[in-house]
């Protein structure tokens, strides 16, 4: 099943990727800060309270692996980025190198 997930995610550009994952890190943020708010706020039991840090400390972990995913996407994005400069730049270069032969002949 992880090979299927791995196919559909190289059909999808960096980008996309990038966007899909900070809408999931936003959501967990969210639940992070309901679930940070109910703690301080509620009166809760000392066996809900631990459920509930234990909860947090789930959505902490989730939320650093996001972070991570995301920094990494945005390495890749960054040496794509910087291969598509270079490739413009060379083709620029040979475009004017073809132009002015043409009108040195």
């Amino acid at each position: 099943m992880a090979k299927a997930k791995d196919k559909r995610r190289e059909k999808i550009s960096i980008a996309t990727e990038i966007d899909r994952l900070e809408e999931r890190r936003a959501r967990c943020q969210d639940n992070l800060e309901r679930a940070e708010f109910r703690s301080r706020k509620e009166k809760l039991s000392e066996e809900d309270r631990q459920e509930l840090e234990d909860e947090i400390a789930i959505m902490n972990e989730r939320v650093q692996k996001l972070d991570r995913e995301l920094q990494t996407l945005r390495g890749e994005n960054r040496k794509n980025m910087l291969l598509s400069v270079g490739l413009l730049a060379i083709s620029a270069l040979f475009y004017y190198v073809f132009l002015y032969s043409e009108e040195a002949s």
